[in-house]
């Protein structure tokens, strides 16, 4: 078996949420653990930090270990989904797995897999953990795949745990309002663990109050702490000061993340840094900077307000709910441009006519589907669109979507694409 086949495996085998939507998910924990005594606990071999939320939790995860790898520290980052390749979801010092370690897994664990047919993402947090143990990380970044409560990630008892922030996303398996959701986050807060919270919410403060203290721990809300002032903003980064208390803390930091949603996300990282110090990790200043500056080309972060050409200017972004197609939509009405041209689509089980809504009617629409299961035809999505008073034409790929919008565009228009995960996956 080599890798391809390998990975082909594991996709033809595993069920695979990403793809597969519903059918994949597990409501319960009991193949990780059964996975985690097969593998010897590996988990129990490295320290971590685990960060859930609806938002921004892959961001945060990239930072963080960016700056513990500038640190010294020799990090683990586990994060899903992958965009191009299955081997960006388990990084060691930002170096991918490399296919040999992955054909290895799966062949030495084959009868396992076909035994007690895990889920894709069960069975690749069993991998990263096993790796992490394997090759004696010192630090493991983990970002949970949905959830918190019954993530597979959930088994390990991290130095700080980390929720971003909640918004109204996977509802089916979550629940339909706020609070819901947020206990279901909050499932990630273990017995005397410190607890960062990124996002005051009226709805959420009392869910995590309570789960903080039934676990014998403190809520560390970071805008309480930290505040990220932007000084200016360029094509690529955003010039950031942070100050701590009103004391400034860091200068001059460029974020290579363009996103004005990511000041959030930065402010979030500042207060988990601050609360691992506590914890008497040694960070320094000159550690924290350089890693924040260096998240790209350290981890290989992709799909965040990401800009693809400058003439026309192209951007992409992997915002899916509503509360990240609100950010996004706000940033590109600060961005200069004469005409929006807008590459979208969307998977079929999120709230499409909820985001339709919140699209702009001035734009041009180049309805898409990514190659995926899950997405929704782009005809169909064009009926919803039309309903809102969107106006465009439909492809049959991501490709065709945008060769048809740089073919229409002016040098001086914003050509934007997104929606889903899966359709800049095709254009990164």
């Amino acid at each position: 078996m080599n890798y391809s086949e390998a990975i082909q495996f594991l996709f033809d085998q595993l069920p695979m949420f990403q793809r597969s939507g519903a059918v994949a998910y597990k409501n319960n924990l009991d193949n990780t653990h059964y996975l985690d005594r097969w593998f010897n606990h590996p988990h129990k071999q490295f320290k971590s930090i685990h960060i859930a939320g609806t938002n921004g939790k892959g961001s945060v995860s990239h930072m963080l270990a960016s700056v513990f790898q500038e640190a010294g520290y020799k990090t683990g980052l586990y994060t899903s989904p992958h965009l191009k390749d299955f081997r960006e979801r388990i990084r060691i010092n930002g170096d991918m797995i490399s296919e040999e370690m992955v054909t290895k897994f799966v062949i030495k664990n084959k009868q396992i897999i076909e035994e007690i047919s895990p889920s894709f993402f069960e069975m690749t947090v069993a991998m990263a953990f096993q790796y992490f143990a394997l090759e004696n990380v010192e630090m493991a970044i983990v970002e949970t795949g949905m959830g918190g409560r019954l993530d597979s990630t959930n088994i390990i008892t991290p130095q700080c745990s980390v929720i971003t922030n909640i918004g109204m996303d996977h509802m089916q398996f979550l629940g339909n309002d706020i609070p819901s959701i947020a206990k279901e986050k909050a499932g990630i807060i273990k017995e005397g663990v410190p607890v960062v919270i990124g996002r005051k919410q009226t709805e959420t403060t009392a869910v995590f109050c309570k789960t903080a203290e039934e676990k014998n721990t403190k809520t560390i809300y970071a805008e309480d702490l930290f505040e990220v002032i932007l000084k200016s903003k360029e094509t690529n980064y955003l010039l950031t000061d942070i100050t701590f208390q009103d004391q400034k803390w860091l200068s001059d930091i460029k974020l290579p993340l363009a996103g004005h949603y990511q000041l959030e996300n930065l402010r979030t990282v500042a207060a988990t840094i601050h609360s691992m110090k506590m914890n008497g990790f040694h960070l320094s200043s000159e550690d924290v900077k350089r890693g924040i500056e260096k998240t790209i080309t350290n981890t290989g972060l992709m799909g965040r307000w990401q800009t693809l050409n400058t003439s026309p200017l192209t951007i992409c972004d992997t915002g899916h709910n509503a509360d990240g197609i609100s950010q996004i939509l706000h940033q590109i009405a600060e961005t200069p441009h004469n005409h929006l041209h807008m590459v979208i689509g969307m998977v079929n089980d999120k709230d499409v006519d909820g985001i339709l809504r919140m699209l702009p009617k001035n734009a041009s629409y180049y309805f898409t589907r990514a190659e995926i299961p899950r997405s929704l035809p782009s005809e169909q999505l064009k009926e919803k669109a039309i309903k809102h008073g969107l106006l465009g034409n439909c492809y049959d790929s991501v490709q065709k979507a945008l060769n048809e919008a740089k073919k229409n565009a002016s040098d001086n228009d914003l050509i934007f694409i997104g929606g889903s995960t899966f359709i800049v996956a095709e254009v990164v």
